[in-house]
């Protein structure tokens, strides 16, 4: 894993123009055919719990899960991860307004086909309809950080008349690093028969 977590860190230097070379050796070395491109680390957050869950170890597997800081980076990080440069097969996850980036993005790698997965809204919106809003209200409520944090939400005028949907969505966005852990906590909540489909479209193609 540590490897994993330097080739990430050389990847990303390589993407805000700095040597490619590490990023290529640390790529050879752990055998890698595949990079899974994410937006940002709550996806991957999200992404690695549900690969725990299903005992997949997808480094073993040769697939690197890349976090890109945001839909605006794909189109380099695709082109030098896919065909252009390392030459990795690509996939990934975004949700529905991203989704004109990872299309160009594809296109400027000139990698084949479309081979991502896009959340209809956005992957805490797959979480809470796969879920059911009052499962992840629960989870929020079980959060000793959270909790009051949600009863002053919950009271403020402008959420008030928001479906509880709406409201979740809304509150797991509204302070740094909260969408991050809600990535595990919700991943870990789901029944595995129940995993939101662009996720488990994902791991299908792993």
């Amino acid at each position: 894993m540590a490897d994993m977590w330097a080739f990430r860190e050389a990847v990303d230097r390589w993407a805000a123009g700095g040597p490619g070379g590490p990023a290529g050796e640390l790529a050879g070395r752990l055998g890698l055919r595949t990079a899974v491109l994410l937006e940002g680390p709550s996806d991957l957050a999200a992404v690695e719990t549900l690969a725990a869950r299903r005992a997949r170890d997808l480094a073993a597997e040769g697939v690197a899960v890349v976090s890109m800081g945001g839909a605006m980076s794909v189109g380099r990080y695709a082109s030098l991860l896919g065909p252009p440069h390392l030459g990795l097969r690509l996939t990934g996850l975004c949700d529905e307004r991203e989704r004109g980036y990872y299309e160009r993005g594809w296109e400027r790698a000139g990698a084949p086909g479309r081979d991502f997965f896009v959340c209809e809204a956005d992957l805490e919106d797959e979480f809470i309809r796969a879920l059911g809003a009052a499962r992840v209200e629960e989870i929020v409520r079980a959060e000793d950080d959270d909790l009051r944090a949600w009863q002053t939400f919950l009271r403020q005028p402008a959420h008030q008349d928001r479906p509880l949907e709406a409201r979740l969505r809304r509150f797991l966005g509204t302070r740094k690093g909260r969408k991050i852990r809600y990535g595990s906590l919700l991943a870990e909540a789901l029944d595995l028969d129940r995993v939101p489909a662009p996720l488990d479209d994902l791991f299908a193609v792993l």
